[in-house]
């Protein structure tokens, strides 16, 4: 295949009803390799500050990576566009079948394999294997349609064609197409937030930020891919397969992959319950790892699925940790059961449970007219489907985002956001440095960007200057796992951030480069965000997690401080210009987006003094 062909993507203009295929300008292609880091450079090319992320105007990219389909685990893409619950960049991944099938719908039908690449070796000597072939680099979706569309992809290019299932949930909508397809449900249509982007008959979901109600606004019901995966690197892949699954995290997840957060977080007191009025459960044993292995038969806990009155679900540690213990809810089939109904609709889980523990607490603080109860499943779903649908005042205010509901009833302090996301049911009051990576994620509150939570509640001596260190460090390397794009979980075992798979492919990095790549593409979502307006004030810590007995604000100021300066941001959290040449795109940013000359003074050593 040529360089023209596979470093490519596909252009869908529904204004227009046209589809094209245009080549990635070089310079970006080796600037920021693909997935979060090219959609990233897209957003910020083609969106003017301020552009409504529900109107047309709003870029929706579904973006693959040089080593999608390649990798051992599960295949992602990155649903990258502005946030309409945040207002800010949005990167959004998901699993399953459809990336790989992406992948392969990408791909002219001529599959010539690219010139410069003979058969490699790896460091070992031995060979990599057959030399891989593949097609674009996604999907960029810009207009709206009049009339509900679907986009199919196939053999290298792409058609519209009218959505029959509009007003169907996202496992009836997969069921219709012949092919891999990524959808949205009633809430993404309805315009719902945090509407996911599914896939899979809603098994795997881009949940968080609502990049699904950014394609329902869109007029975009689906998107389906009709390819073959990659081939190549077959010796390559089962040799990282295989040292994966030897490796911690690759042993942890075989043993209960995330359903295991639900014990970890209760033991070491982090487990947000009940509307983050606690932070352990003690019905955590009837939703957690021993409950899943129950259920779950002789299965593994992990991918495995359970019957529901709706279908079928596929629980993950986000739902019992959201969805029961932040509902107080202790049983495993109801949580199981109220997952589904998520999954369904097409609406991010996290958000979801953080809406209805938000209505049970401002109902008893009187703020709104309606009653609810934590541990009532029955209550917990009537409300999820209002919201879905905006069928009701209270559902349709919750639709916009607890932030947006608080704003309008009151209660602010009741369940924590950043930047209008909710946070996931981590509870950082004992952990800094999970708090410093909720505050400064670059979408919202998010522990997928750095869970540093993980180390810091085992170690008690934990300096700023380790924080610091924990945070900036896996952001900028999550940012370039997110690039290529890998699995969470097996870019934990790439040490060198993917430079021997790169090299496979004809791409040469060393691990020094593929660091500066991802900070570079840390720096440039920054940049985005603060051209519409985001600043140190947005990086601030919710009322609910600050405060007495919690995380010390002026400790916190001093944290901030140190991450700043360690990132070569200003002191209110503006990248400068010496930041900018540093990672060479000086010439970058925009007269919209404003920048720092001054450089924070304090290092994370100092900052402890």
């Amino acid at each position: 295949m040529s360089d023209r062909q596979r470093d490519a993507v596909l252009r869908v203009d529904l204004s227009a009803g046209t589809v094209e295929r245009e080549r990635v300008p070089d310079e970006w292609r080796r600037k920021y390799l693909g997935g979060k880091g090219l959609g990233a450079r897209y957003l910020y090319e083609e969106l003017d500050a301020g552009t409504d992320p529900l109107g047309p105007g709003n870029l929706l990219a579904f973006m693959l990576g040089p080593l999608s389909g390649y990798l051992p685990g599960e295949s992602r893409y990155a649903a990258v566009t502005k946030s309409p619950l945040t207002g800010a960049f949005l990167d959004s991944y998901s699993g399953g079948a459809f990336p790989d099938a992406l992948a392969g719908a990408l791909t002219p039908p001529d599959g010539e394999t690219r010139p410069d690449r003979g058969e490699r070796a790896d460091a070992n000597g031995d060979s990599t294997g057959t030399p891989p072939t593949g097609g674009g680099l996604g999907v960029l979706v810009t207009g709206a349609s009049e009339r509900p569309v679907v986009l199919v992809v196939e053999d290298g290019e792409g058609r519209l064609e009218p959505a029959e299932t509009w007003g169907e949930d996202v496992a009836a909508t997969c069921a219709a197409h012949e092919g891999s397809v990524a959808c949205v449900g009633p809430a993404g249509e309805n315009g719902v937030e945090y509407a996911t982007i599914a896939s899979g008959g809603g098994d795997h979901h881009a949940g968080r930020g609502g990049a699904g109600a950014v394609m329902g606004a869109k007029g975009l019901k689906a998107v389906v891919a009709r390819g073959d995966p990659p081939e190549g690197l077959a010796d390559l892949r089962e040799r990282y397969g295989r040292e994966y699954a030897e490796s911690d995290v690759g042993r942890w997840q075989a043993a209960g992959e995330t359903i295991e957060s639900v014990d970890f977080a209760n033991e070491v007191g982090a487990l947000a319950t009940r509307g983050w009025q606690a932070t352990t459960f003690e019905g955590a044993d009837g939703i957690g790892i021993e409950a899943a292995s129950e259920a779950a038969g002789d299965d593994i806990p992990g991918g495995f699925r359970i019957e529901t009155d709706d279908g079928e679900s596929v629980p993950r540690g986000a739902a019992p940790m959201s969805l029961g213990a932040g509902l107080g809810i202790d049983e495993f089939d109801a949580v199981a059961e109220l997952g589904e109904v998520c999954d369904r609709l097409g609406t991010d889980v996290i958000s979801a449970g953080s809406a209805v523990a938000w209505a049970i607490r401002a109902g008893d603080r009187g703020l709104i007219d309606r009653e609810f109860s934590f541990g009532d499943p029955d209550g917990a779903r009537r409300l999820i489907e209002e919201i879905a649908t905006r069928s009701t005042p209270l559902g349709d205010a919750l639709a916009d985002g607890v932030a947006a509901a608080a704003d309008r009833y009151g209660g602010r302090d009741l369940v924590p956001t950043v930047k209008s996301m909710e946070l996931p049911a981590y509870d950082p009051s004992d952990s800094p440095a999970m708090a410093l990576a909720y505050a400064t994620s670059d979408r919202g509150g998010c522990h997928r960007r750095a869970r540093p939570i993980e180390e810091e509640a085992f170690d008690p001596d934990w300096n700023l200057a380790d924080r610091v260190r924990a945070v900036a460090g896996a952001q900028t390397a999550r940012s370039v796992l997110w690039c290529l794009v890998v699995d969470d979980f097996v870019g934990e075992a790439l040490s060198d951030l993917g430079a021997e798979w790169l090299a496979a492919v004809g791409l040469d990095y060393d691990d020094e480069e593929l660091a500066r790549t991802g900070e570079r593409i840390w720096t440039l979502v920054r940049l985005f965000n603060a051209r519409e307006g985001f600043d140190r004030s947005d990086d601030e810590l919710p009322p609910a997690v600050a405060g007495e007995g919690r995380i010390d604000p002026a400790a916190f100021q001093r944290l901030l401080d140190a991450y700043y300066a360690t990132r070569g941001w200003g002191p209110n959290g503006l990248p400068t210009r010496r930041a900018l040449a540093r990672l060479d795109v000086a010439g970058l940013p925009d007269a919209a987006t404003p920048l720092d000359d001054r450089t924070a003074n304090v290092t994370p050593e100092t900052a402890d003094d």
